[in-house]
């Protein structure tokens, strides 16, 4: 029977007595594309055994979020001990000498009041120190010259001063004080030291047995690059071969590890998980002489009703890779180990080809899916030295695929570019990379793979296709009414757009070749001609043409958009809505609704016209009445001039009042009409 051990409290790091020392040796290693790295280390251990596993500082915290220790034989898992690592600032504090903030000379002897020292120098001091002094030497023009600082002690002739830069040593009487100051700088010197960390493990059982320790770290993420063969032979495949690149970044050697390469994206994160932490406590103080208040207290939250979880359970069970509980492993809940096995597989049965297939390379990896992710498992153990690198075969084998010429102007305006529509027929989850293509026996170009999972097809592009000419040639079409509608004071038009091309493809080649357009398009257009599309992206149109050797062919694209515009009738002007007038697609009733709108406006209009003018003969009369007035200023009262003007001021005056209840009522008409202009447009609703 294997034991679970787990330890729920850390008291102390004190190894088990009689425990013999034992190493663990890297066995197993799964790299994920997610950057980090899943290992097992494996021993054979007899009665109470002890192991140490040295990392550095800055991959403690992975340490201690990820390890899972097993013990296969009836054992349990002891303490697993590291050193702590408090933050070096409240360290140094801790001690009777701070030596935070870089403490001078001086600075270090005041710190050191009251303790006996004896000072070597030009003249030997002993006895206490009372402090530290700066005095300023000052030029006789004033311009201060240095600052010279000096220690003043207390001996048994009395005080005496010394300079600071005359003192050759200062040796401490106090055995206590000494000791808090060595202390303190082995803690500062430990905060310097950047070599490993030892974590300590503790087993505790009888008998020979097994036990392991796995975790995750940190670690380049392993990449993907393929070569693929074109065949000159019409009714062969080309063939695809695969590599990973691996790197062991570890300072451990990986000597005949089971190596396991895992494509996906599961979540992981850092967590500072080493450092101590400390939370801020409040001060308080004794509050004196002062009345008791009644306390307030905040409202809390709500309790779940009763059958409710106070939790929602998670939507799906995760499925871990390694880091789950294995058999006799220690972890939380039910989680279990899902990394996958190895599968069976001769070099016999994997499939040949031409070229790279007769090279001699056979792929070393097997593939298995593990929910969401996919892993190759190298059926061989891997040997990698430690910060070297590897590549390692992993597809070796014929792909589903036809050599096409790509056109989209975006790309390049005149030439489409030489490439492949690829079949992911392998089986396999093929993971993002360069591709060097081979075509007749030499190189042909790059291109690049998107991952790509089995049955899944894809373009790719690695040259540009020179032996064919496109010449895009786009035909404007004027948009088209379609129809007209009134709701609620508004005119809708429906409009039709057309978007019509014409590509013109000129071949210079010797073969016939397979041409694939590519035009951008949104769901709000309609494809018209041709009827369908060889392939529909979210944001692509593709048509496949067949283009015959030393040949000229036309395809033509015709795309329909119908969209919505308005205008508000009460706003555009009268010609405007004339124009609807005459359109083809109105229908009587909002030909009527329109003929109405146009004499209830020219009505209003007209009002408004009538308005202004009688507002302007009133200005002109209240500014000829201003004249008058300033004329009379001016005039003897006694004189028959004043009396006439005085007789045109009246005149005036009264053609004013009548201006003034002309435009009162033409506002009041102004204003019935346009009520009445409104109300009819609000109860509009036409087609």
């Amino acid at each position: 029977m294997k034991r679970l051990g787990i330890v729920n409290v850390l008291v102390t790091a004190v190894p088990l007595l009689a425990a013999e020392k034992t190493d663990l040796a890297v066995s197993r290693v799964a790299l994920f594309s997610s950057g980090v790295a899943y290992f097992e280390c494996d021993a054979t251990v007899n009665g109470n055994a002890t192991a140490e596993l040295k990392f550095r500082t800055d991959q403690i915290n992975d340490i201690i979020k990820s390890m899972v220790i097993q013990d296969f034989g009836g054992g349990k898992i002891g303490v697993i001990s590291y050193a702590s690592q408090d933050p070096i600032e409240k360290a140094l504090r801790s001690f009777g000498v701070d030596l935070t903030g870089k403490p001078t000379l001086g600075e270090l002897l005041v710190q050191l009041r009251g303790e006996p020292v004896e000072i070597a120098g030009p003249r030997a001091i002993t006895g206490t120190i009372v402090g530290v002094d700066k005095e300023q030497i000052v030029s006789p023009d004033g311009n201060t010259l240095q600052t010279v600082e000096r220690l003043t002690v207390l001996t048994d002739a009395g005080l005496q001063r010394v300079e600071l830069t005359q003192i050759q040593g200062v040796k401490l009487r106090s055995e206590k004080v000494e000791t808090e100051l060595r202390k303190a700088l082995e803690t500062l010197a430990r905060g310097h030291d950047a070599d490993k960390k030892s974590v300590v493990l503790n087993f505790e059982g009888q008998g020979q047995r097994k036990v392991r320790a796995a975790y995750l770290l940190e670690a380049p993420i392993w990449k993907t690059s393929y070569r693929l063969v074109l065949p000159e032979e019409k009714d062969k495949p080309p063939f695809m071969q695969g590599w990973a690149t691996v790197e062991n970044a570890t300072e451990e050697d990986w000597n005949n590890v089971r190596l396991s390469l895992i494509s996906g994206r599961p979540i992981s994160f850092r967590m500072d998980l080493y450092t101590p932490l400390y939370v801020p406590r409040p001060l308080e103080k004794l509050e004196l002489y002062a009345s008791l208040r009644p306390p307030e207290y905040e409202g809390g939250f709500g309790v779940p009703p009763p059958g409710m979880p106070e939790k929602a359970p998670t939507a799906a069970k995760l499925r871990t890779l390694g880091a789950g509980a294995g058999r006799g492993g220690v972890a939380a809940g039910d989680a279990q180990s899902e990394l996958p096995g190895y599968v069976g597989e001769s070099a016999e049965e994997r499939a040949g080809g031409v070229e790279l297939a007769d090279a001699g390379v056979q792929s070393l990896a097997i593939a298995k899916e593990a929910g969401e992710l996919f892993a190759y498992h190298i059926d061989t153990p891997v040997s990698i030295p430690r910060q070297h690198s590897a590549m390692l075969p992993i597809v070796n084998q014929p792909i589903d695929g036809q050599k096409v010429s790509i056109f989209n102007p975006a790309t390049h305006p005149k030439y489409p570019l030489n490439g492949l529509e690829l079949k992911n027929t392998t089986g396999l989850n093929l993971m993002q990379g360069p591709i060097t293509v081979f075509e007749g026996g030499i190189y042909a170009g790059d291109a690049k793979l998107p991952d790509l999972k089995p049955d899944e097809k894809r373009l790719v592009a690695y040259a540009l296709d020179l032996s064919t000419e496109i010449l895009t040639k786009r035909q404007p079409t004027p948009e088209e009414l379609v129809s007209l509608r009134i709701a609620k004071g508004t005119l809708w038009q429906r409009r039709k757009f057309v978007d019509a091309r014409e590509y013109e493809i000129k071949s210079k080649a010797d073969k016939d070749r397979t041409l694939i357009i590519e035009q951008s398009y949104t769901e709000d257009w309609k494809l018209v001609e041709p009827k369908e599309a060889y392939e529909r992206t979210a944001n692509l149109l593709r048509f496949k043409v067949n283009v015959p050797a030393k040949k000229t062919v036309t395809e033509r694209v015709v795309l329909e958009k119908v969209g919505d515009q308005s205008v508000i009738l009460s706003s555009v002007g009268l010609d405007d809505i004339r124009f609807f007038l005459r359109a083809k697609v109105i229908s009587p009733k909002v030909k009527e609704a329109l003929e109405k709108v146009i004499a209830l406006r020219t009505d209003l209009d007209n009002l408004t016209r009538q308005r202004a003018r009688l507002e302007k003969q009133h200005e002109e009369a209240v500014a000829e009445q201003g004249r008058i007035r300033e004329n009379l200023k001016t005039l003897d009262k006694s004189t028959d001039a004043y009396q006439r003007q005085l007789k045109n001021f009246d005149e005036v005056d009264g053609r004013i009042a009548e201006y003034r209840k002309q435009i009162s009522t033409a506002r009041d008409q102004e204003e019935q009409k346009r009520k009445e202009l409104e109300s009819y447009l609000l109860s509009l609703d036409v087609e």
